[in-house]
């Protein structure tokens, strides 16, 4: 499985960013989505300095603990598809109620959002190590390369969410079969990426 796949699907997962682009966007409108976007692309930044900081030293120093954040990994996953699909369950495109604020909290919001983002954690630490090879050259080449991908990628796929969120919304209200098309839709994702992730060998 290619890591573009990989993060296209997990950016496509609902998650905390989503919702809060989302709530953003129909509450204060797409600039106030925007600025918030940038704030979550400046935590993927954050992410990728930090794996290339000591991320891969530690794991290769410590491999249960690789094999450990691993194991969360997929249990993460697993639990973000259930969520997807339990009774009850809310669309990421249902608009939340968040207090009106200047563009410089909506950055740093989105920026605190991104960081606290389990999702995102796993996707660093337990997806991106799988598609490193030593003899690929410099680790820290990889990771900078696989995370400006993830980057590029998450910023395009937001950027469509941000400016389309109120057609969506709409769209998921008055037909709710497409909701349900959307999230039984993620959550295969969200277990296939579990079940990738569960049969890949350790380095």
């Amino acid at each position: 499985m290619s890591f573009s796949l990989v993060a296209s699907g997990i950016v496509c997962a609902p998650g905390p960013n989503m919702m809060y682009l989302v709530s953003c966007s129909l509450t204060q409108g797409k600039k106030a989505g925007f600025i918030s976007l940038l704030g979550v692309v400046t935590g993927f930044i954050v992410y990728i300095i930090a794996t290339i900081l000591g991320l891969d030293f530690i794991f290769k120093t410590v491999p249960l603990l690789y094999s450990a954040i691993k194991i969360a990994g997929i249990i993460y996953l697993l639990w973000m598809a259930w969520n997807a699909v339990k009774p009850g369950s809310q669309s990421a495109f249902e608009p939340h109620n968040i207090p009106h604020h200047t563009l410089k909290k909506l950055y740093w919001n989105g920026l605190m959002t991104n960081l606290l983002n389990p999702k995102i954690a796993v996707l660093y630490i337990s997806l991106l190590p799988q598609f490193e090879h030593s003899q690929n050259g410099s680790l820290a080449l990889q990771i900078g390369v696989l995370g400006t991908t993830q980057v590029i990628i998450s910023f395009s796929v937001n950027l469509l969410i941000v400016l389309f969120a109120g057609q969506v919304s709409q769209l998921l209200r008055e037909r709710p079969i497409w909701r349900k098309i959307q999230k039984y839709f993620m959550a295969t994702v969200l277990g296939l990426l579990a079940l990738n992730l569960a049969f890949t060998k350790n380095k």
